[in-house]
């Protein structure tokens, strides 16, 4: 399968070209009221860390029941400048535990921006998608509804674990919604051979320090699904969480890679 599939690259990719030539405007539309909002943020971490001079990707994803998709309300910004433009924000000292990181983020948009997928790109998405899913290593054949096989870290036992990210970097991912108490699928997965990650669904922005200020008491969700430790590759669902909810990844302060690239997919349950 796998050699079939490079042979019929080619003739996609040069399908994709001219198909692209003359509907490259086209957008992929999902189903109604979802949106894709999708953005990345870069972490440069500072001398204080132990992993220093190394990196941290977060490639963020979320389909979102969106009320103003279809409209033309000032707080929703859409259209083909909109979804094609490339911005970033401007790099940013922050602070963690008394630490320093250098933050800079690439198209976020804070919910307001509609991002989808131009056809080349969702046909790239999809092949590279479907690909993932011949081989297992996807759960799910829609390039924008990710669900990974779940992988523990074999590297540390949970103590373990548990005892490195007292000291260990954390990003918390915020969701998208209209509604006051929502649900969401998420999936995430982490390059590197022996780091996991610890993932906690939790109300706020806010848990992110308590998390570091008090490593024992801070506040998540705690249903089944809602949270997960020591995993290399994690796929769960919660439930009626708060709008002002968002996924706390933490991470320990033992970076191999030059880039440790970290892949994050929500999806708002309808």
């Amino acid at each position: 399968m796998k050699n079939k599939l490079y042979l019929i690259l080619p003739v996609v990719a040069f399908f994709i070209i001219i198909t692209n030539a003359f509907f490259g405007h086209l957008i992929f539309d999902l189903s109604a009221k979802q949106d894709i909002n999708k953005y990345s943020t870069y972490i440069h971490l500072q001398p204080e860390w132990k992993s220093y001079p190394r990196n941290i990707l977060f490639d963020v994803t979320t389909v979102w029941q969106n009320p103003y998709s279809n409209t033309n309300d000032p707080y929703y910004e859409s259209g083909i400048d909109v979804q094609l433009k490339t911005e970033y924000n401007t790099n940013e000292l922050q602070f963690l535990d008394g630490k320093s990181y250098v933050e800079l983020r690439h198209e976020f948009s804070d919910c307001k921006n509609k991002w989808q997928p131009i056809f080349y790109k969702y046909i790239i998405d999809t092949l590279s998608h479907k690909f993932d899913y011949l081989i297992g290593l996807q759960l799910n054949s829609d390039p924008y509804t990710v669900l990974y096989p779940e992988i523990s870290n074999s590297g540390y036992s949970i103590s373990e674990q548990q005892s490195k990210l007292k000291s260990g970097y954390s990003q918390f991912i915020p969701i998208c919604s209209s509604k006051n108490v929502t649900s969401y699928d998420y999936s995430i997965k982490i390059n590197g051979d022996s780091l996991g990650f610890d993932v906690y669904f939790v109300p706020s922005v806010k848990e992110r320090d308590n998390y570091h200020q008090n490593f024992a008491s801070f506040n998540y969700y705690q249903d089944d699904g809602c949270f997960a430790q020591n995993y290399k590759r994690f796929s769960g669902t919660c439930k009626n969480i708060s709008k002002e909810s968002g996924l706390l990844i933490i991470i320990p302060d033992e970076l191999k890679a030059s880039l440790t690239e970290i892949t994050v997919n929500l999806y708002e349950k309808i």
